[in-house]
């Protein structure tokens, strides 16, 4: 989640667009240091569902910005290797950004070195509803057995069905919370809250992330070994 973009403006005196536009250059190096290590899956929460909420000009300055930086971005994306894709709601996004999300996506979509999904217009509890409204059609059609839905059934109708389980949650400006963001996809990922405002963050901070997130032992549910002595 990179947040703290208006924090970094507010403390410098400087327009809350210019945190924005600080945090552009952030990501891309994020993006260069996930690719350094090997780290094949970015998401990025670039706009969510609830930012609607903020005020009109920063909305407007938002959906601009957001087209503006795939455009200017996609050949160098490109270049790297890396596959953009898009997750989020159609609905009320500016349709030039739209066509900028499609074209980022079309251009790009035989690479494999790492996959950036851009959630523009993106809610996890929007995703989560979406996909079950989607299989809701498909039991009243008569083309699915209620019976038959499971947890392989939500998924197939999420934004990006392909998406594997979140791993690393990261978030920068110290704030401890997931703001609704990958629900479904990070039900059993670690959570790693770094203070750095994202207009400073880089590289360096993803690969502290990863030290701490290996450092972790993951049990997805289970117990300690018993036989080492921890167990609960």
């Amino acid at each position: 989640v990179m947040d703290g973009n208006g924090r970094w403006a507010n403390a410098r005196g400087l327009p809350r667009i210019e945190g924005h536009r600080r945090g552009e250059a952030s990501l891309m190096d994020v993006a260069r240091g996930c690719i350094d290590i090997g780290v094949k899956w970015l998401s990025a929460y670039a706009f969510s569902t609830e930012n609607w909420k903020r005020s009109p000009d920063e909305v407007r300055f938002l959906m601009g910005f957001n087209r503006d930086v795939i455009r200017r971005r996609v050949d160098e994306m490109h270049s790297m290797g890396v596959r953009v894709r898009w997750a989020g709601r159609r609905p009320r996004l500016w349709r030039s950004v739209i066509r900028e999300l499609e074209v980022a996506e079309e251009k790009t979509r035989d690479n494999d070195v790492l996959t950036l999904t851009m959630c523009v217009n993106y809610g996890g509890r929007a995703e989560i509803a979406d996909a079950v409204r989607q299989i809701a059609e498909l039991v009243a059609e008569g083309k699915l057995k209620p019976g038959k839905i499971d947890e392989r059934t939500i998924a197939r109708y999420l934004d990006e069905p392909d998406m594997p389980d979140v791993d690393l949650f990261v978030r920068s400006s110290g704030e401890q919370r997931t703001s609704n963001f990958l629900l479904w996809q990070s039900a059993y990922a670690e959570m790693v809250f770094l203070d750095t405002l994202f207009p400073d963050f880089d590289r360096r901070h993803v690969w502290e992330a990863i030290e701490i997130y290996a450092r972790r032992d993951r049990r997805f549910g289970g117990a300690i070994d018993q036989a080492e002595g921890t167990g609960s």
